[in-house]
């Protein structure tokens, strides 16, 4: 019946709209820092069994294909790109990328939160902070810099040291750490470029950067979205077809059920 058409088309245009909005959030980032890349996926709804396969047919003989007839598609989940996105230089002091797997762990005072963007500044206190017009993102663990720090230098494992004004000997700040899970996708996107952890994606395994898989440190150094433009334009000119294929399909089914309709016995 058109009936099962309408519902089945209808289901494809909510999805594909559910796409389009994906590929827009997409593009909308391809400037953020560190912005990973989200992927709708996609699944086949319930189906109807008419006849089903390896049954026996009035012969005795095994049919080997079974009738159905599936009502359409809904987003089975979204899923995040978290390959490395382009390392660029910014020759900021404190702006850090991960080359490698990683995150920054930051606080923002009842919380730790999960980033890889690692454009840092200092706060009032002199401790090192998330980027951020929202609110302060202190990193974890807290490193602080004397307000007479020169020279400050950040190495691939995490190590801060700098030197203060008319001394040559060099202090260390602390160790920055960075967190892995055993699942990324498992993250809860929390806006401001921020991740929490799920019982989806474990608990984070905290330690040094070049340690155990974790990523190591570029001072002066950000990662890029790693949005492709050009592949997210091919996505929206596909999934823009197929909710006009949609729509066809719908206008089908109805100019179908009208003519049912207009039927008249002779």
């Amino acid at each position: 019946m058109a009936i099962r058409a309408l519902y089945s088309s209808a289901t494809g245009m909510a999805a594909n709209s559910f796409n389009l909005d994906t590929i827009a959030n997409n593009l909308a980032n391809a400037g953020t820092t560190a912005y990973k890349q989200n992927r709708a996926n996609f699944e086949d709804i319930f189906y109807e069994h008419f006849k089903l396969p390896g049954v026996q047919d009035n012969q005795g003989n095994i049919t080997p294909t079974g009738t159905d007839l599936g009502i359409g598609v809904r987003v089975q989940s979204t899923e995040g790109d978290f390959s490395q996105g382009s390392i660029v230089p910014s020759n900021g002091t404190y702006d850090l990328a991960i080359v490698g797997d990683g995150f920054f762990q930051v606080n923002d005072g009842t919380q730790d939160l999960y980033t890889r963007a690692g454009n840092f500044t200092l706060n009032a206190n002199g401790n090192l902070v998330m980027a951020s017009a929202d609110k302060g993102y202190l990193l974890q663990p807290n490193i602080s810099i004397p307000q007479d720090a020169i020279n400050v230098t950040v190495s691939g494992d995490g190590v801060v040291s700098y030197q203060q004004q008319g001394s040559t000997q060099i202090q260390i700040a602390g160790n920055i750490q960075i967190a892995r899970f055993i699942n990324n996708q498992g993250l809860l996107r929390q806006g401001d470029n921020l991740y929490t952890e799920t019982t989806g994606s474990g608990n984070a395994q905290i330690g040094n950067p070049g340690t155990e898989g974790r990523g190591q440190l570029r001072q002066g150094f950000l990662e890029q979205s790693n949005v492709e433009p050009v592949r997210e334009l091919v996505e929206l000119i596909k999934t823009q077809r197929n909710f006009e294929l949609n729509s066809q399909v719908v206008q089908a089914a109805d100019q179908t059920l009208q003519t049912v309709t207009n039927l008249r016995r002779f």
